[in-house]
């Protein structure tokens, strides 16, 4: 068994022979002498010889012919083989001949492409060094034209992308080390800017102001173009009354003129365009510092120094001169300075992200809101011109608008006008008392005389009067009105062209108005004018004619009242029979003037029949009398007779004279009552006499030749009177 294990291992090793590669055949043979039978294999392998050896020379002598003949014919080629030989021999030789300058120019092209790789490794780094040097050169370049914001970014450039890409050179180390010496140098030049700037606008805010207000006042113009027809149609209408008598003097000006209104005209605005406030401030030194600090990290500290020299500037703005008051200027100046700042920061905050934000411009504002109007009310006290109160009102309101164009509350400003509203009112008040004492101290209290047709209709224009009577008598005429009633009127209407004046703009409607104007007008006839009339009637050297011409007037005036109540509706818009309509009081004024009047008649008439007796010399002793009245007797029934004629003139006598008591009677009580003094008490005494025709001293002694059925009147009038008596009474 173990003779065949070996048997056949020895034929592996003789097929492994056999088949492997003689560089590896040593392994296989040490297996076979690491063995015990390497005797038995020895003889396997020359038996394995012998048999290769008789196959090599079948092999051989199966083929010999053919090796014959194939050295046969090799022997031949011998010959052809050593011409071959010597061919390649020269041609080798003429080929390295040949070769040498092969070589040469091998070895120069080899020079010529180390060459190249040198020039082209000099190209590339110039390529990378040569943007630093463009860069650097112009960094330079901008920072001679003070271009510092592109500076920081062609630092930044510089820093962040060039110079990391350019390589470690000496001149790059170099521009590394100035970097941050430029952007401090950039920092501190564009806050030196920005200064310039901040100081540059404190200067010029008043003329940025001035503009921003000419700019809102065109477009106040314009916007009002569109109704300018319609407002030239109302001003037409406005000068009219309802009647004839309540025009606009011919010879005055119209109040409501364009001029007044304070509307400019827009065609020569238009043709002198206004800059903006853009186009006089160059605000770009705000922007290149804010982008310079942003890109620096340090936005928050410009923007917190920006804002603290604002405010700084704000409170040198709000300010005003201690002057201001005096003229009108000092207060456009302040105005245009407010103005001024304000746009300024109104731009910065539209045009920059987070510069300054609304409420730290809304925080501004109320400052400057309450700075303001505490300002014009002190300074505002001090005036006492009406005129200039009126143009601040206006200058006021142009103020407001223009911020509000751009923003900002301003309803605390229009409540601070309706304060001034107030004060205007008593200015005007002062100033029409003058007036109106002018006007009775230069009057003559003389009916009017009239010439011709021409100046009745001039007369008639200024008042409204109307007595169809007077109209069919001839020329010439008398009015029964003295000057002082039209030169009244027409304060009383220029007075409530003033209170209108002030009232426009000021956002308010038409009942506001009407209200407003009503109310001042009531205190002008109340206060003002009644004072006046109590200083004309006890006036030292009044006489009787005087005083009954006083009462006449008043009368005349006191019946125009419904005419100031219906131009006042016209100019407003408002009904007169609007709910809760502001009522004249003129009325109660003019009978308060004309009972004082009555009341200094009956004292001087007393006062001067107590001088006729007591200048008599009665010869009291006198046995008889001397059959005649005595001189100064008859000199008193003369001034009565004298005196009662010009009483005649007189309406509150129409009770008796006309035998008007269905009027007194049913109106009686009334506030509006045609005889609203006549005391019922005195009326019915007077009846009484009237009544009493045997008492010698009876002064209405005429009535004697009266009818029964008078006497019957009278009695039915007396029994009326005693019931309302009674009435009132109960």
């Amino acid at each position: 068994m173990a003779s065949a294990e070996t048997a056949a291992e020895h034929e592996r090793i003789l097929r492994e022979i056999e088949s492997t590669d003689t560089n590896c055949i040593g392994p296989t043979l040490r297996s076979v002498y690491d063995g015990q039978e390497h005797g038995l294999f020895m003889d396997k392998l020359e038996g394995r010889i012998r048999n290769h050896d008789r196959e090599i020379e079948k092999m051989c002598n199966h083929h010999f012919q053919g090796f014959v003949d194939s050295i046969t014919e090799l022997l031949k080629v011998r010959g052809e083989a050593q011409k071959l030989k010597c061919q390649v021999t020269e041609t080798n030789q003429k080929l390295q001949n040949d070769g040498k300058e092969l070589l040469t120019s091998m070895d120069e092209l080899r020079q010529c492409r180390l060459q190249q790789r040198n020039i082209a490794t000099t190209i590339d780094k110039l390529t990378h060094c040569l943007p630093v040097l463009e860069m650097y050169s112009k960094l330079q370049e901008q920072m001679r034209a003070k271009r510092y914001y592109p500076a920081l970014r062609t630092l930044e450039q510089l820093e962040g992308s060039c110079l990391p890409q350019a390589g470690s050179y000496r001149f790059c180390a170099i521009m590394a080390e100035n970097i941050p010496r430029l952007r401090t140098h950039i920092r501190d030049v564009s806050m030196s800017d920005l200064k310039d700037f901040l100081e540059s606008i404190r200067k010029h805010s008043d003329k940025i102001g001035e503009t921003a207000m000419k700019q809102a006042q065109v477009q106040i113009a314009r916007d009002n173009a569109v109704t300018s027809q319609q407002q030239s149609v109302s001003g037409r209408r406005i000068q009219k009354e309802v009647c004839s008598g309540t025009e606009v003097d011919r010879n005055g000006s119209n109040p409501f003129s364009e001029k007044d209104s304070g509307i400019l005209d827009v065609e020569d605005e238009e043709e002198n365009e206004i800059p903006g406030a853009q186009d006089l401030v160059d605000f770009s030194p705000v922007y290149r510092c804010l982008h310079i600090y942003t890109v620096l990290g340090a936005r928050d500290t410009f923007e917190n120094y920006y804002r603290k020299q604002r405010r700084k500037q704000a409170r040198l703005v709000l300010q005003p001169h201690s002057s201001m008051h005096e003229t009108l200027e000092g207060y456009r100046h302040y105005f245009n300075q407010i103005v001024g700042f304000f746009v300024v920061e109104d731009h910065i905050l539209h045009t920059t992200q987070g510069l300054v934000n609304r409420a730290y411009v809304e925080e501004l504002w109320e400052l400057a809101l309450s700075k303001t109007i505490a300002a014009l009310r002190t300074h505002s006290s001090y005036c006492t011109d009406p005129d200039l109160i009126l143009d601040l009102k206006n200058l006021i309101v142009l103020f407001a608008d223009t911020l509000q164009g751009y923003g900002f509350p301003v309803n605390q400003l229009f409540d601070m006008l309706l304060e001034m509203r107030d004060q205007y009112g008593e200015i005007l008040l002062k100033k029409w008392n003058q007036s109106f004492r002018q006007i009775l101290d230069q009057d003559n209290y003389s009916p009017i005389p009239v010439a011709s047709p021409e100046e009745y209709q001039r007369i008639a224009g200024q008042f409204p009067f109307q007595d169809p009577e007077l109209d069919k008598m001839p020329f010439p005429k008398k009015l029964p009105f003295s000057e002082f009633v039209s030169k009244v009127y027409s304060q009383l209407k220029e007075f409530i062209y003033a209170c209108l004046k002030y009232s426009e703009d000021l956002h308010l409607s038409s009942t506001e108005i009407d209200d407003m104007i009503r109310k001042s007008t009531n205190l002008l006839l109340t206060r003002t004018l009644s004072h006046c009339l109590q200083y004309a009637i006890k006036k030292k050297n009044v006489g009787l004619a005087e005083l009954v011409q006083i009462i006449i007037n008043t009368t005349h005036l006191e019946q125009s009242c419904h005419y100031l109540e219906e131009f006042i509706s016209n100019i407003t818009n408002v009904p007169p029979d609007t709910i809760n309509a502001t009522k004249l009081y003129g009325t109660s004024t003019f009978k308060d003037a004309r009972h004082a009047a009555e009341e200094e008649i009956y004292t001087n008439l007393n006062q001067k029949i107590d001088q006729f007796l007591q200048l008599a010399d009665y010869d009291w002793m006198a046995a008889q009398g001397g059959g005649q009245a005595s001189d100064y007797l008859s000199d008193l029934i003369a001034f009565l007779c004298s005196t009662f004629a010009v009483f005649t003139h007189l309406p509150l006598l129409d009770l008796f004279t006309q035998w008007d008591w269905s009027t007194y009677l049913a109106d009686y009580g009334r506030p509006t009552c045609k005889y609203l003094r006549v005391n019922p008490h005195t009326a019915l005494a007077l009846i009484e006499k009237m009544k009493d025709t045997s008492r010698k001293n009876n002064m209405f002694a005429q009535f004697r030749k009266n009818e029964r059925d008078k006497q019957k009147l009278i009695d039915t009038v007396v029994k009326q009177l005693r019931n309302l008596i009674a009435t009132n009474q109960a």
